[in-house]
């Protein structure tokens, strides 16, 4: 982080700049960053009370804040704010917002989802991830569609949102013990053009592999005996690349 110059330590802080890399992430004063996205000075101390929490778990800190102190209207002025962290905070709002169904949270990550920056495509899966965990078979139903969406960024958001084990996130019982739960989003994107959207899918059945071996074995024994698509083959490869040499 001491390799980020100052003057774009700065910048991230007044939300005038976007991060390039996870390190100039790790280097903003979330502190300082919600005083000029405007957030008032009660929020800023617990802000500043919560600097040895671990990155997602200010994230999620801040997004409680923002909750708190600018309600359900907060999340759409966030999310459209310059700063990628400060619209990963609205992505955790949408995520903790009371009362909300399943589908709401999803409906308002979506422009999230799909946003030009890497991180906010992580957050946005990120911050919705616990009701995702709570409701998966409802989840596969309402991503389900999103698998034929245009944009590879949406299309991957079907398969990273509900990976098994996931990244940084709760794990999902349901598709450890049970994947086939999860083909209608994988079979959509079997032989998916984009390495983005493959990568995602791949990983999802890594993630099933570490207690579904077997299963896993045959759907990818399954898809490359009915295709030759080089698309298909690498998500296989990838997807089985932690299993022993059967």
């Amino acid at each position: 982080m001491g390799d980020v110059p100052p003057g774009v330590v700065e910048k991230l802080n007044r939300g005038e700049r976007e991060t390039r890399e996870l390190v100039e992430a790790f280097t903003i004063d979330f502190a300082v960053l919600m005083r000029h996205a405007g957030l008032p000075a009660p929020a800023l101390k617990r802000m500043r009370g919560g600097a040895s929490l671990s990155y997602t778990k200010r994230m999620r800190l801040a997004g409680e804040l923002g909750l708190e102190h600018l309600g359900e209207p907060g999340i759409a002025a966030l999310a459209s704010h310059a700063s990628d962290t400060v619209r990963g905070w609205a992505c955790y709002m949408a995520g903790l917002a009371p009362g909300w169904s399943l589908g709401r949270r999803i409906a308002c990550v979506r422009p999230l989802a799909d946003d030009p920056h890497f991180g906010v495509r992580e957050w946005a899966w990120l911050g919705i991830r616990e009701s995702i965990a709570h409701e998966p078979a409802a989840s596969v139903r309402v991503l389900e569609p999103w698998t034929r969406e245009p944009s590879a960024y949406l299309r991957r958001f079907a398969t990273e949102a509900t990976r098994p084990r996931g990244v940084w996130a709760r794990h999902i019982g349901l598709f450890k013990e049970d994947p086939a739960m999860g083909l209608p989003l994988l079979e959509p994107l079997r032989a998916d053009p984009e390495r983005y959207v493959q990568d995602s899918v791949a990983n999802w059945l890594n993630d099933a592999a570490k207690t579904r071996a077997e299963w896993v074995r045959d759907l990818c024994r399954g898809w490359l005996a009915g295709s030759d698509c080089p698309a298909t083959a690498r998500i296989c490869a990838r997807a089985t690349r932690s299993l022993p040499a059967s």
